[in-house]
């Protein structure tokens, strides 16, 4: 390889902090030839010269917890408002479900029948839960690839706030097109000695109830923390918002739709084991924001 000469000076530079552009320009300014950015880039995956961003087991599960918690219960308010108060609610003994327990429980009785525990915690996994491999390998995986490869190449800077907001932002309704597909596709399958999902729920459960009775996840966790004196963690935003008006979005959004006025085509070209689509477009959006944020 052409750099493999300078091997010792890149991994120095590397590992000083700087990015594939930076060492491109030093190698440029001792004389070395093919330093172009895409071969310092290769160059670098080739010698597993990769940076990381690291954050600590602690910090990331309690902001992955809060999230979940609060995720969980945003579905659980649209499920019980559509199809009616659930009996039960069966889950693991895993953190992620307190906020829709307390909730089930303070509703409990607007259930249809109340003789029975308004949920129940096992240690064995429901058929449903097999879903999650499917989920992960058919959305989270190949998007995961993605974002991974562009942080090894240092074209994601993951410590500024508009790479941050954008990454959440495209990913997230990128992952939601899989997502949707695959709980379509989980609820039409037939489950050997159960049936079929969609037809077995097509009745709904017996007693409905109004909306205004279901707290969102904001008033539900300020309900739990009032009455239990328990503390939740709250989940923070990964990136704010940069845009100073509705205007300045409006223009961002219109310069990316026009080069990728469909997202559904990023996801179908990212799980069938193409990223540079899914990437090209998320440094799009990044280069857009910066342009009018």
């Amino acid at each position: 390889m052409a750099l493999q000469e300078y091997t010792e000076f890149i991994t120095e530079l590397f590992e000083s902090g700087k990015t594939h552009s930076e060492i491109a320009t030093e190698l440029q300014r001792i004389g070395a030839q093919s330093c172009s950015l895409m071969t310092v880039r290769r160059f670098c995956s080739d010698h597993n010269l990769r940076r990381r961003n690291f954050v600590s087991d602690e910090s990331l599960g309690c902001e992955v917890l809060s999230a979940i918690n609060q995720l969980i219960l945003l579905y659980y308010r649209a499920a019980v408002a559509s199809n009616g108060m659930w009996d039960q609610i069966r889950v693991d003994h895993g953190r992620e479900f307190f906020l829709s327990l307390y909730v089930q429980e303070k509703l409990s009785q607007h259930r249809f029948n109340t003789n029975r525990l308004p949920y129940k915690q096992t240690s064995k996994n429901l058929r449903v839960e097999r879903i999650w491999p499917e989920v992960n390998t058919r959305v989270n995986y190949p998007l995961k690839r993605a974002l991974v490869d562009l942080v090894d190449t240092d074209s994601l800077d993951m410590q500024d706030n508009n790479t941050k907001y954008c990454v959440s932002n495209l990913t997230c309704q990128v992952s939601q097109i899989g997502l949707e597909r695959a709980v379509q596709s989980w609820n039409a399958h037939r489950i050997p000695g159960r049936g079929i999902p969609n037809t077995l729920a097509a009745g709904g459960c017996p007693q409905r109830i109004s909306m205004e009775l279901l707290p969102s996840a904001a008033e539900a966790a300020r309900m739990y923390e009032d009455e239990l004196g328990a503390s939740l963690s709250w989940a923070s935003a990964f990136g704010t918002d940069p845009f100073s008006s509705e205007e300045d979005r409006q223009q961002a959004e219109q310069v990316f739709l026009q080069e990728y006025p469909d997202i559904t085509v990023l996801f179908d070209r990212a799980v069938n084991n193409d990223l540079s689509l899914f990437q090209d477009a998320l440094l799009c959006l990044i280069n857009a924001t910066n342009r009018f944020a």
